[in-house]
């Protein structure tokens, strides 16, 4: 994956935050009143018969973030030996292009019941503004390069290089604009029917509606030029690309005015390096997979493209109604979101109506701890510290020595 995905629990409600994608890593949980960072889970109350107390945690939600993290396991660890579960080179969905929606639709659920009801609206946005920041850092750290892999057994990061908006960054902004609608912009309307929730919830409706239009007008309303690029070429020094666009609307790799602005606004040396569509047919040899580029393959096929870039929100349908996740198109964004809904409701009735929680023990506590497996085996960081400790040589590592090879 190109990044990672992202876990915030707030200690503000009995729900949790879970956020994280094409790149791998990192799952947050604020806690106590320090937002952000916290290792460690909200203690859980004694039982009493206070209404207080009563509220229990909302242990599907747990159940749910510890499929998803299964899931992103399997698929990045898999993906390379099925590419029919890895990310899809562009346009289609496999099963990988549904965690990052997945961990999306956790992060909303939680924001919804860590600001049900907010008595201070000063304080709930210092700390909501605080778990953003704390988040945006870690990201930068875990997935703007600093860690080279596993086999290098190098660290450190060139800041004129520095990968700006992966998966934990661009949750971060999604996350300080939701919670600062929930906080300031959620009605208190008693809720007895749906159409009561859409009068609570209608100026945060007004406000994805005008995100929404926002992203069509620049996708199809802006103008991508000719453009070009460098890459380094072992034996030379760089190697440059003409990429000949000049189209309004185009929503291939190479003319889309996602990746133009994104170039334009944070600098094409801070986007991700391996972009997803290098797996295509028209790059790869060995499609849908990565391989030696084809003799006639197009010239953006090395181009740098960040997944998690600025405009990254919803994609009108266009003539096919296409689902892509680059783009977020809203048939993608709709498809995902409601195999989300659907899971979840299955989960909440079996575990939180019937009680039926020890078949989901195992995915429970992997919920909650998602942060120590995100980091260490989704960010590739426990690999890294076994395959760091070696004798003379690198490949004389733990590994070895246990007999599963260097």
């Amino acid at each position: 994956m190109g990044g990672s995905y992202e876990l915030v629990r707030t200690d503000d409600a009995a729900g949790h935050v879970l956020d994280l994608e094409a790149g791998r890593c990192a799952a947050v949980y604020p806690k106590g009143g320090a937002g952000a960072g916290g290792l460690a889970p909200p203690p859980v109350p004694p039982p009493s018969s206070s209404p207080a107390s009563a509220r229990q945690r909302l242990v599907s939600l747990d159940v749910f973030r510890g499929i998803t993290v299964l899931l992103m396991i399997l698929v990045d660890d898999a993906g390379a030996f099925l590419p029919a579960i890895n990310h899809s080179p562009w346009d289609g969905v496999t099963l990988a292009d549904f965690v990052m929606p997945f961990f999306l639709f956790i992060v909303g659920v939680a924001l919804a019941l860590a600001y049900k009801r907010v008595p201070n609206k000063l304080e709930a946005t210092r700390k909501a503004i605080l778990r953003a920041l704390k988040l945006f850092c870690v990201g930068l750290v875990l997935q703007g390069g600093f860690f080279h892999g596993v086999r290098s057994l190098t660290f450190g990061i060139d800041m004129e290089n520095i990968r700006l908006m992966g998966i934990l960054q661009r949750i971060a902004i999604a996350y300080i604009v939701t919670a600062l609608c929930e906080i300031w912009l959620k009605g208190d309307d008693d809720i007895d029917s749906g159409f009561d929730l859409l009068k609570r919830n209608r100026y945060q409706l007004f406000i994805g509606l005008i995100v929404t239009i926002t992203y069509m007008a620049f996708l199809y309303g802006s103008y991508v030029p000719d453009w070009e690029y460098q890459i380094s070429v072992p034996g030379s020094t760089e190697k440059s690309f003409f990429v000949k666009c000049g189209a309004r609307g185009d929503t291939g790799p190479g003319c889309n005015a996602v990746g133009m602005i994104d170039r334009k606004i944070l600098g094409i040396q801070h986007l991700y390096g391996r972009p997803v569509y290098a797996r295509s047919k028209q790059c790869s040899i060995n499609s849908p997979q990565n391989g030696p580029l084809r003799p006639d393959a197009p010239s953006w096929c090395q181009a740098p493209f960040d997944p998690e870039g600025l405009l990254r929100s919803l994609d009108p349908a266009h003539h096919r109604m296409h689902m892509n996740k680059a783009l977020y198109t809203v048939s993608y964004a709709l498809a995902t979101a409601g195999a989300a809904g659907l899971l979840f409701a299955g989960i909440y009735a079996l575990v939180d109506m019937y009680g039926h929680r020890r078949p989901t023990a195992v995915m429970e506590w992997m919920g909650t701890h998602a942060l120590m497996i995100y980091v260490l085996i989704a960010c590739n960081i426990l690999p890294i510290f076994i395959h760091g400790f070696y004798w003379r040589e690198p490949k004389n590592n733990l590994l070895r020595l246990i007999g599963v090879g260097a």
